[in-house]
């Protein structure tokens, strides 16, 4: 089926008005929507009076059996337009103007409704936005909110380490300061350790004032460390006050107008002196200063402990010495002695040695050790030495004194055990009578420099629970030989046996030179020169040289 094409001439607005009838009618015949209806005659309309203004024009439709509608309009501006129906258009035919005018009112109605319809949509959806935007509003108060309780939770958390960090620090610090402290038993050495403990990172210099030093009296020091000292309370004295724990704020000091002070008693049971710090920097931290606190009352329990133990240390040593005897002076035989107490503990031992005439004007010279180590052991050497020369007095031989002394240590001390030698020399005899209870072998050196252990196999030890009966040995020292008599620690260590400290006396006493032996005192000096060169010891040390002589 061809198009059908109709020609209108648009001289006036008669013309135009009845062009745009027609197609009105046309369009609303072939189902086009009342909406696109509208949009396209008021194009068309438009197009119209501008093509009258331009003195008039031609106007084309074109109906096609495809229900496509061609517009072409002519004149100085030319304008086509393509209408696609929902059905075939009908061909244009005549519409009363009456008519038309109600049909456009009809689709200005519809384009109205369709309008209102839109604002409705538009007013809906325009709710609905302003509701996502207040949700949305929300949403961001909350995640900010969220964000903030967040970034509070990690500083605080931060916080809690960082305070956690700091309390494991000083901790740490004050069981490290407190092992140092406690580690020494001098009272001088811990007063120097302190400063190196605490400056610079806990007090810019430290002062440590015991209250019974003569030395430096109470006018040379800060009023806080007085007042510390007669309260027995911790002071700080500064410009501003500290509000540290625990601690008393007093004026600043006038020995340090413009640093803090922090004045610490020494001590627990009892104020032994006053611990002063000067502040790092501008203040004292409260929690370093509860456990400044702490170490300075651990630090006098210490000092407290090394005077307790160098009081009965000494004590200790004045017993020992006063239980050694006095050597004799008899002719034919020079005598020397050492005794050294242990380096560590109250050095309150059972070694002892002895020298002394018998009625018959031999010389019986006696070393002993008692096992163990405190008063005890001191008395039941005491014991031992007297009972022996009370055995002595009797004219009792080495072998006979030693088994009474075992009869007697096993009855009235069991379960204390005790060595014993005993070497008798006789004016004029060249040989030595000797016996020994478990004791370390004593070392011989000859005239020319001879030397030998007197290894001969030793009696069990003083009060083992056995009856036994000793033994007599002898050996030939002439004038000019020399008996090294002692006890194990002289010759016993840790990292070595006993028979690598025997050795060792061995070869010491064989070097000896001939100065060293004119005095026997000097050969004793010698001797425990190369024996103690780590110049510790665990256990006490005795020495007993006997030299023969001719007259």
């Amino acid at each position: 089926m061809t198009a059908a094409r109709d020609t209108w001439t648009i001289a006036s607005a008669a013309d135009a008005a009845r062009a745009r009838a027609r197609l009105a009618r046309l369009l609303a015949d072939a189902g086009v929507p009342a909406l696109d209806r509208a949009r396209f005659l008021s194009a068309l309309g438009v197009r119209l009076r501008r093509a009258l203004d331009a003195g008039g024009a031609e106007l084309a439709v074109t109906a096609g059996a495809d229900g496509r509608v061609g517009i072409a309009l002519g004149g100085p501006e030319p304008w086509r337009h393509t209408l696609v129906c929902p059905g075939p258009p009908p061909g244009p035919r005549e519409a009363p103007l009456a008519e038309a005018l109600l049909s456009a009112d009809e689709d200005t109605a519809a384009v109205l409704t369709s309008l209102s319809e839109t604002e409705e949509l538009l007013r809906l959806h325009r709710e609905e936005l302003h509701q996502t935007n207040q949700g949305v509003l929300a949403l961001h108060a909350e995640l900010e909110a969220a964000a903030l309780a967040q970034r509070d939770l990690l500083d605080a958390e931060r916080a809690a380490r960082a305070e956690a960090e700091n309390a494991r620090r000083l901790l740490t610090f004050l069981a490290n300061a407190s092992a140092v402290l406690h580690a020494s038993l001098d009272h001088e050495d811990i007063l120097r350790r302190l400063p190196e403990l605490l400056v610079p990172e806990y007090a810019r210099h430290v002062d440590v004032w015991l209250v019974d030093d003569e030395r430096t009296p109470p006018g040379d020091r800060a009023a806080a460390t007085v007042t510390a000292a007669r309260t027995g309370r911790p002071q700080h004295a500064g410009p501003r006050p500290g509000g540290l724990p625990g601690v008393d704020d007093l004026p600043a000091s006038a020995l340090s107008p413009d640093r803090p002070l922090l004045c610490l008693p020494l001590g627990a049971r009892s104020v032994q002196g006053v611990l002063t710090l000067a502040a790092p920097g501008e203040r004292f931290d409260p929690d370093t200063t509860v456990m400044l606190v702490e170490l300075a009352r651990r630090a006098g329990i210490a000092l407290e402990n090394a005077r307790q133990y160098e009081q009965h240390r000494d004590v200790a040593e004045a017993l020992q010495r006063a239980q050694l005897t006095k050597l004799p002076t008899v002719p034919g035989l020079d005598l020397a002695a050492r005794y050294l107490p242990a380096t560590h503990g109250l050095n309150i031992g059972g070694d002892w040695y002895d020298a002394f005439s018998q009625p018959d004007g031999s010389v019986l010279a006696v070393i002993g050790d008692v096992t163990g180590h405190g008063l005890r052991a001191a008395v039941i050497m005491g014991q031992l030495r007297t009972a022996l020369r009370a055995y002595a007095v009797e004219g009792n031989g080495p072998a006979r004194i030693l088994t009474l002394l075992h009869r007697m240590l096993r009855h009235q001390q069991p379960e204390l055990y005790a060595t014993c030698a005993i070497a008798r020399f006789t004016p004029g005899e060249p040989e030595v009578v000797w016996a020994a209870a478990g004791h370390p072998p004593a070392v011989a050196r000859g005239p020319r420099g001879q030397v030998r252990v007197l290894d001969a196999k030793p009696g069990i030890m003083l009060g083992v629970p056995l009856p036994y009966e000793y033994e007599e040995h002898t050996v030939e020292l002439p004038a000019g030989s020399v008996l090294a008599l002692y006890t194990d620690g002289l010759v016993e260590r840790r990292a070595a046996g006993i028979d690598v400290g025997i050795d060792r006396l061995a070869r010491a006493m064989q070097v000896l030179g001939a100065a060293e032996l004119a005095e026997l005192d000097t050969a004793a000096d010698a001797l425990l020169k190369p024996m103690l060169h780590d110049s510790e010891h665990d256990d006490d040390i005795c020495l007993l040289l006997c030299r023969t002589t001719s007259g």
